[in-house]
């Protein structure tokens, strides 16, 4: 199961939203580059980042940091948050980004995804964030008449072959995954699925690991100290 730590930039910060709400946020540092070169340091073979100002925004405010951390990293890294049309994510590809997550032109202009995917293949993957099972798009500040599996379907069929799920509920809560709407996803989809939101120890990775899930975010279970990196990345994705 492969780990990916977490790394969401706001205003140039590494921070943490609650449930997505960005009057809910938590500065953890103001180097998002140097949290990544720790996150290696400790093991990390791919790292996550989200653009959260581009996420709101539609428009990447965090682009040079984030190419500095591909530059600096040896290891692959993908990116979110603000990736629209296909000269963003050309963009940002072009920077040495591994794969590209789009989310709320998965819903509003699917199109995209489907011409991104024939161009770039397994480079693209989409975010599909849920709130009660229907997908929320904009920053997580708007939730579609969109279900999370219908969506999660129609991305297949367009060359999807990789989905992160997010339940806005559990995201920064420290409560444990929504197990429950992630696995009816694995089981349905057959696609690459990688839970997010929730994670707070070892027994809620255990649990994702036996809904057979290809991989897992981690964010503030890192920066709290719930659980050790370096530990998870031995267990899990070593299977030491």
């Amino acid at each position: 199961m492969q780990i990916y730590p977490a790394i969401d930039i706001r205003n140039g910060n590494c921070v943490r939203l609650e449930q997505g709400d960005f009057n809910k946020e938590t500065i953890y540092h103001h180097s998002p580059v140097s949290v990544a070169l720790d996150f290696v340091a400790q093991g990390a073979t791919y790292l996550h980042i989200v653009d959260l100002d581009g996420a709101r925004h539609g428009v990447g405010h965090n682009n040079e940091i984030i190419a500095e951390i591909v530059k600096k990293v040896n290891i692959p890294v993908q990116v979110g948050g603000g990736i629209r049309t296909l000269e963003d994510i050309e963009q940002r590809l072009s920077t040495g980004v591994t794969r590209i997550i789009l989310g709320t032109v998965a819903v509003n202009n699917p199109e995209i995804v489907e011409t991104a995917v024939l161009k770039y293949g397994d480079k693209i993957a989409v975010g599909i964030d849920a709130k009660d099972s229907f997908v929320a798009v904009s920053g997580w500040e708007e939730v579609s008449t969109v279900s999370a599996l219908s969506l999660c379907l129609k991305m297949k069929d367009l060359g999807v072959k990789t989905i992160i799920y997010t339940d806005i509920a559990k995201d920064g809560m420290m409560c444990g995954i929504n197990l429950a709407s992630t696995k009816e996803l694995i089981d349905n989809v057959n696609m690459n699925i990688i839970a997010s939101g929730g994670v707070s120890s070892l027994k809620d990775l255990e649990e994702i690991k036996k809904i057979k899930a290809s991989g897992v975010i981690i964010g503030k279970a890192i920066y709290s100290n719930a659980v050790q990196l370096k530990v998870v990345i031995e267990k899990f994705e070593k299977g030491e």
